[in-house]
């Protein structure tokens, strides 16, 4: 016991033996070189500066373009007038990346967490751990850092990506560590280190946003009671349904083994593709959703998601294995989906049991091949035809005309009895049982 204890304490990063008891929150001690999830917002500038007094530790700062919609040159900025040297201030267009490697093969899947998020949130963590661990090897860092609190999913998903990745790694987690507990404090905290807040940052946000490529998530204050519906201000990246287009748009998607490649017969790459499928679905009202959702660490939270790009893609996948997938195949798929979602939602992406999930999705992919028809109208992705030369709808056998013979219909007469025989023996031994 005494070997497994100290082994969880060098795994920890702890440099003192630990006693039995001792696997709560400790600081991580001898930090060299951090590399910091840096946003340049007002709480991971306060982190940066946090990291430098708490733990007199170099600092390299890591800013990941997923598509969230922002520039991110005042990231830069801020990290350079913050001290940190241009050397050791990564900004990275991760924005390719995330839709082909991350986000492509969740939706081979057709993931949907609870039954209903496309999980836009989860998804993009373990990419940044990813970079975040790659360059902690280019630049010689012994430890990581984010800025996620103690209460949510992104801490968990975060610090087991970095896990996965660099089994020694040491982690910082600010939010579980230190006394600046509301945004007064980190405000005082900015002002004493003269670290620069906009006027619009001031105040108290009414909910918090999430956002990259897939989606955008809104969370806390004003969204807190679940019963109170969202102000409109919430949604950002779709209009009204109510105020979309009275005329349909009509749209055509191909793919290749499970994954889009173009739109109305233009070829895009994955991100451009998921671009514009994010823009028709803003424009047609797409892809809103308010949500109770269990979290991993144990309470329910109420999020507000919007995924416009996503909902279309995703109508159009399942239209997709539709013609394409053999039944038991597709069957199979649907009952293993929300393993793999909860994985994906849990931070378990870089787990041998997603792997393996994955590697069974993407055998069943190789005949998901052809065209998606669908219109898009008021909220509502409606399909409206679906082709591929892997089809196996086969008209000869389902029409209700003469088939001349491709189906003998008293074939059924005795596959009617075989699957009825466990019933019919087990309402015989009934009625015998209740007879004595």
């Amino acid at each position: 016991m005494e070997r497994l204890i100290q082994a969880a304490g060098d795994l920890a990063g702890a440099d003192l033996p630990l006693k039995e008891g001792d696997f709560g929150a400790m600081r991580v001690k001898d930090v060299k070189k951090v590399v910091l999830a840096y946003s340049g917002g007002l709480d991971t500038s306060v982190i940066l500066k946090w990291l430098q007094t708490t733990y007199a530790c170099e600092v390299v700062t890591f800013t990941a373009d997923l598509g969230q919609g922002e520039e991110l040159g005042p990231a830069r900025d801020k990290a350079l007038l913050l001290g940190i040297k241009p050397e050791n201030i990564f900004v990275d267009d991760l924005r390719e990346e995330f839709t082909r490697d991350f986000v492509f093969p969740m939706f081979r899947m057709n993931a949907l967490y609870e039954g209903m998020y496309l999980l836009g949130t989860s998804i993009a963590r373990p990419l940044i751990a990813k970079r975040q661990i790659e360059i902690a090897e280019m630049v010689g860092a012994d430890t990581v850092a984010h800025g996620a609190t103690g209460k949510g999913n992104d801490q968990v998903r975060f610090e087991i990506g970095y896990y996965s990745l660099k089994p020694d790694v040491k982690i910082i987690a600010p939010w579980r560590e230190w006394d600046l507990t509301s945004r007064t404090k980190l405000i005082e905290f900015a002002e004493a280190h003269q670290i620069p807040i906009a006027k619009d940052k001031r105040g108290e946000a009414p909910f918090s946003v999430d956002a990259n490529l897939l989606h955008s998530s809104s969370e806390g204050k004003v969204l807190e009671d679940p019963w109170d519906a969202p102000p409109e201000m919430v949604w950002q990246r779709t209009i009204r349904p109510e105020d979309a287009p009275d005329t349909p748009e009509e749209i055509t998607i191909d793919f290749v083994a499970g994954n889009p490649v173009a739109i109305n017969g233009t070829a895009m790459s994955p991100a451009t593709l998921l671009t514009e499928l994010n823009a028709m679905g803003k424009r047609n009202g797409i892809g809103r959703l308010d949500l109770v959702e269990n979290r991993f660490v144990g309470m329910k939270s109420r999020g507000c998601y919007e995924t416009p790009g996503g909902t279309i893609l995703y109508v159009a996948h399942r239209a997709m294995e539709s013609i394409t997938l053999d039944r038991e195949a597709a069957h199979l798929k649907d009952s293993l989906m929300p393993k793999y979602s909860e994985l994906v939602y849990n931070g378990f992406w870089f787990s041998p049991e997603r792997r393996m999930l994955q590697a069974l999705v993407d055998e069943s992919q190789h005949s998901v091949s052809g065209q998606v028809r669908l219109k898009l109208y008021k909220g509502n992705t409606i399909v409206t035809g679906r082709q591929s030369p892997n089809s196996l709808y086969s008209m000869k056998h389902v029409t209700f005309e003469d088939d001349q013979g491709a189906y003998d219909q008293f074939d059924a007469q005795g596959f009617i009895k075989l699957n009825a025989l466990r019933l019919r023996l087990g309402a015989m031994a009934g009625r015998k049982g209740g007879a004595t």
